[in-house]
């Protein structure tokens, strides 16, 4: 095995392509990687453990998609796809066939929402749980190492029981979480692989040399016996899972189930749930059961579909006095969501009666943070709301469970930074996660929030440095290192108070240490003072412009950057950001592979240190960057904070149910943060 750092696309795409011959692909967010990567690698002729390079065949839509590897299928070839949202949906006709066919297959999610009341880019379940009904098995990963090797163990489970597995991860927080993983050699894979079910999935083929017919029409008579005689292969699915997890075990010593029980031994109250977020409870769960005395415990889903329920009931604890379980969907109109439901009807069926509460969480992309999870357990020893929603504030049917003030507590270099989107800001981080995780026995992990306007919006890359494994998806709230970009953000967008008393604040900017006592807000100059933040200014834009890099700033920032953390030594870090400049941009010629190097010099030479005047202790001339023009109750009220990056605060009343907004509204969104605008020079206009 071999230690990389990469994301959980990525990871699960290692793990695809290794075991399959053949990806049809459709790109749609946040999946779209997965298929790149594995077109990349074919096109490089990169060899599966067949000994051959991946086909890849981008077809014209999801639905075409589908029906390409349905077809494949049943030519013999193993065949996969990666899809998300309604490009999911799109494929369930041709999901029902496959499942009903028996022809061992997985597709990759990146699980994403639906567009209901209006469209979501982001990730929560409601997608994968629209496809629970169509025979599919389902597996779920919850961080980037499982993305890899449960797409490895999902290929064993559907190989050996014959029938599909969709195997999902959360969209963005886990599909473009950058993290630490060890990966095996394809020998490896090879040995777990099960090729005599390969070679009975071969013979199964469509062959003209061995005829049969499929796809027929049924009559009541025959049907329904039919459709019952394909129910003892999914009864043998957990165990077949369990097999290919115990396999894999032998190999790696990582140990996965169908259930994964974590907790106090006698823990009393439970919560159920899957994916990322059930790394956020473990901690919180860990840091509830040393200061209380009623205890608490998780049980984790990884084989949701089929729902095992013998098994789910033998994983509880005896101790257990109340379970809450909590879904990343919503289904309007059920009793309950899914899993609740699935949870609800596994005690009722095995004569076990505790108490269920359901809750929401993480719609459309929302973080589920450590108060969160502290929430939903001091929901089950407090008030037990049930059919509660986390993570909002729902005044208008009353759902949601207030939030503690509740952090935990942390071991682990946490940094911030603010970008533009298309500066390079992101990119840079990658490279700087890659290069510390590849280059040191330090742990880390990147994660990177985007505006749905993409360029030219906020970009904000959360960066964690450690000894220790980082088991953290959620946001940071408390950085010891802060880096804004844009110069632009300040006065519009709040961010000092994610950063740390006695942090670093790193600022790109064109003022000199004179002009900042003009240009910065008087509250901005007092957080400063007070508390005692070490504050760097560097004019990047300009260093940029000089080398001719045109405005892109992302090799001088990430220098400054390594110049001021102090992560790993700094000399060491130049001679990474050389040798992954020279990688990225080696095709583009050696004059821009040098602009780059001296970029990456002129980033540490460049900084210049402010040493905060007492005075602005007591700030008073406040400036404004805000806009005097009148606005509407919908600008002030809804666009306003969505604007300052403060909508996660907005509560539900302030919108319309069926997701309508007002006309003649794009003019309050003008947000006056482009580090550059073009002037119209009307001597040069030749009309």
């Amino acid at each position: 095995m071999k230690k990389l750092t990469t994301d959980g696309n990525t990871a699960a795409a290692m793990a695809s392509y290794a075991t399959n011959e053949i990806a049809i692909i459709y790109p749609i967010t946040p999946s779209s990687p997965m298929a790149e990567i594995c077109d990349e690698w074919a096109s490089a002729g990169k060899l599966n453990i067949f000994g051959k390079p991946m086909k890849v065949v981008e077809m014209q839509s999801e639905g075409g998609a589908a029906g390409a590897l349905h077809g494949s299928l049943l030519a013999g070839a193993l065949t996969t796809t990666f899809t998300a949202s309604q490009g999911l949906l799109l494929m369930i006709p041709n999901m029902y066939k496959i499942a009903g066919e028996q022809l061992p297959c997985v597709f990759n999610v990146a699980a994403r929402s639906l567009a209901t009341h209006a469209l979501s880019i982001f990730g929560d379940h409601s997608d994968v749980m629209a496809c629970r009904q169509t025979g599919f098995s389902m597996i779920a990963s919850r961080n980037v190492q499982e993305c890899y090797d449960l797409g490895i163990i999902s290929m064993i489970t559907s190989l050996n029981s014959s029938l599909p597995v969709l195997h999902f991860f959360d969209g963005f927080r886990t599909s473009h979480e950058i993290n630490k993983i060890s990966v095996l050699e394809d020998r490896e894979i090879a040995r777990l692989i099960p090729m005599d079910k390969v070679a009975e999935f071969r013979a199964r083929a469509l062959n003209p040399n061995m005829p049969k017919q499929m796809g027929t029409a049924q009559n009541p008579d025959v049907y329904f016996q039919n459709r019952e005689a394909g129910e003892k292969f999914y009864r043998s699915v957990p165990q077949k899972f369990s097999e290919a997890c115990a396999a894999y075990y032998a190999i790696t010593g990582r140990y996965y189930a169908p259930f994964t029980y974590y907790g106090a031994k006698n823990a009393e109250n439970i919560v159920v749930t899957m994916c990322s977020s059930t790394e956020t409870l473990e901690r919180v769960i860990d840091d509830f059961n040393k200061h209380s005395d009623s205890k608490a415990g998780l049980v984790i889903v990884t084989l949701y579909r089929p729902f095992a329920t013998a098994e789910f009931i033998k994983i509880l604890p005896n101790s257990t006095k109340i379970i809450t379980v909590l879904d990343r969907t919503k289904e309007g109109g059920s009793a309950g969501e899914p899993l609740y439901l699935d949870v609800c009807a596994s005690l009722r069926e095995h004569f076990v009666n505790i108490p269920v509460l359901s809750g929401i969480y993480g719609l459309g992309g929302k973080d589920f943070t450590p108060s969160c999870a502290m929430a939903v357990l001091q929901n089950m020893i407090n008030t037990r709301k049930n059919h509660f929603t986390v993570g909002i504030i729902d005044d208008v049917t009353h759902t949601s469970l207030p939030l503690p003030n509740y952090s935990l507590p942390n071991k682990c270099t946490q940094c911030l930074f603010y970008g533009l989107g298309s500066d390079g800001t992101v990119s840079a981080n990658k490279n700087s996660i890659k290069i510390i995780g590849d280059n040191t026995d330090l742990n880390a992990q990147g994660y990177f929030v985007y505006d749905s306007k993409k360029s030219g919006s906020v970009t904000i890359s959360h960066l964690r440095f450690g000894k220790e494994p980082i088991t953290a998806p959620y946001e940071i709230d408390m950085a010891d290192f802060l880096a804004c970009h844009n110069a632009r953000y300040i006065g519009k967008y709040d961010f000092l108070p994610k950063l740390k008393d006695n942090g670093t604040l790193l600022l790109n900017c064109d003022w000199t240490v004179d002009e900042l006592e003009q240009k910065l807000p008087a509250n901005f100059k007092r957080e400063l003072a007070s508390r005692n933040i070490k504050f760097y200014i560097i004019d990047a834009q300009k260093i940029a412009n000089e080398l001719g890099l045109r405005g892109k700033i992302n090799t001088i920032m990430q220098s400054a950057f390594f110049k001021l953390a102090n992560i790993i030594p700094y000399e060491d870090a130049v001679q990474a950001m050389k040798i992954a400049a020279k990688k990225s941009y080696g095709k583009a010629g050696d004059a821009v592979v040098e602009q780059n190097y001296r970029a990456i010099d002129e980033g540490g030479k460049s900084l210049v240190e402010v040493h905060i005047p007492a005075k602005w202790l007591h700030a008073e001339n406040e400036i404004t960057t805000e806009y005097t023009q009148e606005k509407s109750d919908f600008a002030n009220k809804v666009m306003a904070p969505i604007a300052k990056l403060n909508g996660d605060s907005l509560p539900c009343s302030v919108f319309n149910p069926d997701g309508h907004i007002p006309t003649d509204t794009a003019k309050f969104e003008k947000r006056g943060i482009a580090p550059t605008i073009p002037c119209w020079l009307k001597e040069n206009c030749i009309q």
